[in-house]
């Protein structure tokens, strides 16, 4: 049998992987902070982020005895046809959901959906769980508040680099939670609400250039064991211990997850990261779709290309199908 990446391509026109070709020659390439101070001069450095029209609705998401900031999207087609879950990156250690407003604007007008962005907590000051669990009670906050909020109880996840491993770690939390909430026989009493089928209320993901390895086990892990973002966010971790699924999601039981859409680019160092958990999501039973993009490297559809343009409304329409009733 022959395989070869670029059957893997997603069909897109020639002059658009030109024009990312000659984008990416003549751009530096950058790389993350390698330090605590370093990433405090990144951070100081940062704009303030561009103001969204109309602007986000600031509230606490509070669930299971947790409360995060969340930022919400109301669109302005008249009533949602649901709800999408977005999940910030930054490598678990910058950014935050006002940095998407703009994008998360755009996205609830595209989706005639509501969209709420997460500001979960930043590592390393708030290392590993702080992120995950935030990203949890947003999403049992939505499973619970959806319908009475929105009128809708159709929910999407996703997320870009960090945000697309916290999406990930959300949806196997609410999962495994089912099992945990369930009652043990038939006297126990049954709260009137449930977060037990949180994970079922969740229709597809979309999951752009994770990563989804940080314990440096496999070939792909090896490639980025020594990025400081992993001893930010599971620095205190031991290295044996870092294969918990919360952390590196590629060694999770798989089964039992929403449709999943895996975007990643030919050029990104998470490549063989991505197709590991595309596989391990299809043998597990999922729904899976691969959009691979030539000549892209991480991040890609954040930057000013007609590539990433094209990437981002195939994810786009994605979505809208997993959000019609």
């Amino acid at each position: 049998m022959r395989f070869a990446l670029e059957d893997l391509f997603a069909d897109v026109p020639a002059e658009q992987v030109a024009e990312a070709r000659a984008f990416y020659r003549a751009r530096v390439a950058g790389r993350g902070p390698a330090s605590f101070e370093e990433l405090e001069a990144v951070r100081a450095r940062r704009s303030a982020p561009p103001a969204a029209d109309p602007p986000a609705a600031e509230e606490m998401a509070e669930a299971a005895g947790a409360r995060v900031p969340v930022r919400v999207f109301l669109p302005s087609g008249g009533a949602p046809l649901g709800i999408h879950l977005d999940i910030h990156g930054g490598g678990f250690y910058m950014d935050t959901a006002a940095h998407g407003d703009v994008r998360n604007r755009a996205l609830a007008e595209a989706l005639n959906s509501v969209v709420v962005s997460v500001d979960y907590r930043l590592a390393p000051e708030h290392p590993w769980p702080a992120a995950p669990d935030d990203c949890e009670t947003a999403a049992l906050w939505l499973a619970e508040q959806a319908e009475d909020r929105f009128g809708t109880s159709r929910l999407t996840i996703g997320g870009s680099s960090a945000g697309a491993t916290l999406a990930l770690a959300t949806l196997l939390r609410l999962r495994d939670r089912g099992s945990q909430d369930a009652p043990s026989g038939p006297d126990d009493a049954v709260p009137a609400r449930q977060y037990g089928d949180a994970v079922s209320r969740f229709t597809g993901a979309v999951l752009q250039f994770g990563t989804y390895d940080m314990s440096a086990l496999t070939p792909a892990g090896r490639r980025i064991a020594d990025e400081y973002f992993i001893e930010a966010y599971v620095g205190h971790v031991p290295a044996r211990d870092r294969v918990l699924p919360d952390i590196s999601p590629l060694y999770a039981d798989l089964t039992g997850l929403p449709p999943a859409l895996l975007v990643i680019g030919a050029e990104d160092v998470l490549l063989e990261d991505n197709l590991t958990l595309a596989g391990r999501l299809s043998a597990a039973g999922n729904d899976v779709e691969l959009h691979l993009y030539p000549a892209a490297p991480h991040g890609f559809t954040g930057h000013p290309t007609a590539l990433a343009v094209t990437a981002r409304a195939a994810a786009t329409s994605w979505l809208r199908k997993r959000l019609a009733p």
